[in-house]
């Protein structure tokens, strides 16, 4: 056994990373990397939400996501708020056209994938369905 997870944690990292790259092919319009629209995807889901629990849940520095934000921020994605409690805190929102451009963007990775999933073969596709929630477990871990 551990010659066979020797073999997959190498080959399992670069087929994700081959895919990541692939789907972000498929998404430049926005302007914004996949690292700017994952983090716009948590504004969306929690926000307003404050830089400091965003680079959290990014798990990324403060650092980083101030600059991630800033640049969010110029392309017109998100918003800056002043926290009402607490007016050293700033939160950040997304903004009508920082929903669209997540929306369109998710379309078109999505069909990316769909228009390929589709040439598999039923065992593949299945395959890809069991592996799923394993997928998911190794990125929350």
């Amino acid at each position: 056994m551990a010659g066979q997870t020797d073999d997959l944690a190498p080959a399992l990292r670069m087929a994700v990373m081959r895919l990541a790259r692939r789907l972000r092919l498929e998404d430049t319009a926005t302007g914004a990397t996949i690292s700017q629209l994952s983090a716009l995807a948590v504004i969306e889901k929690f926000g307003p939400i404050g830089i400091g629990d965003l680079a959290v849940r990014e798990r990324v520095q403060p650092p980083t996501m101030t600059r991630m934000v800033t640049k969010l921020e110029a392309l017109g994605l998100i918003g800056r708020t002043g926290d009402p409690e607490d007016g050293r805190i700033v939160r950040v929102a997304i903004t009508t056209a920082g929903g669209k451009a997540l929306a369109d963007s998710r379309r078109r990775r999505t069909a990316f994938l769909a228009a390929n999933v589709v040439t598999l073969s039923d065992s593949d596709r299945r395959a890809l369905v069991r592996a799923l929630p394993i997928l998911e477990r190794l990125a929350d871990a």
